[in-house]
């Protein structure tokens, strides 16, 4: 288990790590989270957990610079929870649902994981039929809605009047 890393926030609002002795950004803070630390940023002269805060910090920097993962309707959806009585559940949600997707994405990447150190180039083989064999499914489904049918599958020929009498002529009397 890793130990958690002290952060010091201080007036002039730079963030210190105490433990490498040097000052740190939020990217360094949203590094150390990436890797997986726990990080506890305090107040200097007060001794205030704002760990919280900084990474509400870190959350509205990667919103806007990078590509956002909360739309404008989610973050509304979220602010309207705010005071509701059902602002507790919307919390334990939220947090319970991130934990199920990042472990359903630790199990998938773990089984790709095995199934590509056991055998890769048979996983990759298996991987590349089915693939063609999905293409070609496909070709076929398209070359069928716009390649004209074959003689055996259009629908029987109705008999043109010419052809209903004899030599080719309908009867006119003669």
């Amino acid at each position: 288990m890793t130990k958690e890393r002290l952060i010091k926030k201080y007036a002039n609002r730079r963030l210190y790590d105490a433990s490498q002795s040097r000052h740190v950004t939020l990217d360094d803070i949203r590094e150390f989270i990436i890797q997986g630390e726990k990080i506890t940023v305090v107040e200097d002269k007060t001794g205030e957990d704002i760990t919280r805060l900084i990474l509400l910090q870190v959350i509205a920097e990667q919103e806007q610079f990078g590509k956002p993962i909360l739309s404008t309707p989610l973050l509304e959806s979220i602010i309207r929870f705010y005071g509701n009585g059902m602002q507790e559940f919307m919390s334990r949600y939220l947090e319970k649902s991130v934990e199920t997707f990042s472990r359903q994405q630790e199990t998938l990447q773990a089984q790709i994981s095995k199934l590509m150190s056991n055998a890769p180039l048979a996983t990759m083989g298996e991987l590349a039929k089915q693939n063609l064999d999905y293409w070609t499914r496909m070709q076929e489904s398209v070359a069928a809605a716009f390649l004209p049918k074959t003689r055996a599958e259009a629908p029987a020929a109705e008999p043109k009047p010419d052809d209903a009498a004899p030599g080719g002529k309908q009867g006119t009397g003669g």
